[in-house]
């Protein structure tokens, strides 16, 4: 059985006293992909940031490696935890291979100088993710797919053990979504890393994930493998789809006959 990781009793996340989705229980285990899915707004981002406490939680209890999460100092924390979060960053006159280095911060000292270990890692991780190439290349004149690559090296430069990504898939094409997904679920066996993210793309989820945590209406609807989520018409409940259905043989919404007319 796979080590545990992270885990939460229940959890309520929000923002100040304002909670999103409440009594969360959810465990990671290292080897595997956790994919949270559900409708926009449902609160899967803001439960993404209280794991790696960039929120502070509403209540309840959130354990890393054993520990709870609010006892590590920041550098403990960033070793053991790295993220992806939504968005395009634009460093400003960086190098890939800079970005990624910056991944070695919890490592270095205060001068944040480079070690020749450090580099080595940076230079493994660039050649694990297919990068190697682009080390001396402008972060801002590469294509998503490969800033997606170089933001995935910087996180596994910090050697972490818990590694989260809030839709770490948006802006790729198909080809670049399937490519990243392979390599993400392939490093996370190999290096037995834990791995939640969050999706909307159901039909990736449903063929990477090891297990899904679907949120709507502020609590988590439930959870399990992909084959017990996408049967007996759940996801059209999840997503409230009225007028149609979730085909999971094709990954594709289908409208109903006559939906619509009265």
């Amino acid at each position: 059985m796979n080590e545990t990781i992270l885990y939460t009793q229940k959890l309520s996340v929000g923002y100040g006293e304002k909670t999103v989705v409440s009594d969360i229980d959810l465990s990671a285990a290292a080897g595997q992909l956790l994919c949270l899915i559900g409708p926009n707004g449902a609160g899967k981002s803001t439960l993404l940031k209280t794991l790696i406490r960039a929120l502070p939680p509403v209540r309840g209890e959130i354990m890393l490696a054993g520990r709870a999460l609010r006892d590590y100092r920041e550098r403990e924390l960033a070793r053991l935890c790295a993220a992806v979060l939504t968005g395009k960053p634009e460093p400003e006159l960086m190098r890939c291979g800079e970005v990624v280095a910056a991944g070695r911060y919890p490592y270095t000292g205060r001068l944040g100088l480079l070690t020749e270990k450090d580099r080595r890692v940076v230079r493994e991780m660039m050649e694990k993710v297919g990068i190697a190439a682009l080390a001396e290349r402008d972060f801002t004149r590469v294509s998503d797919g490969q800033r997606q690559r170089v933001l995935l090296a910087r996180a596994l430069c910090q050697q972490p053990r818990l590694l989260v990504l809030d839709e770490p898939t948006s802006f790729l094409d198909i080809r670049h979504k399937l490519e990243f997904l392979r390599l993400l679920r392939a490093l996370s066996k190999e290096r037995q890393i834990a791995v939640v993210m969050s999706m909307h793309e159901l039909e990736l989820a449903e063929r990477f994930a090891d297990t899904l945590l679907c949120i709507k209406d502020g609590r988590v609807d439930r959870s399990g493998a992909p084959a017990e989520i996408f049967s007996g018409g759940y996801i059209d409940s999840l997503y409230g789809m009225e007028t149609g259905s979730y085909e999971s043989l094709f990954g594709t919404y289908r409208k109903r006959k006559n939906a619509g007319v009265t």
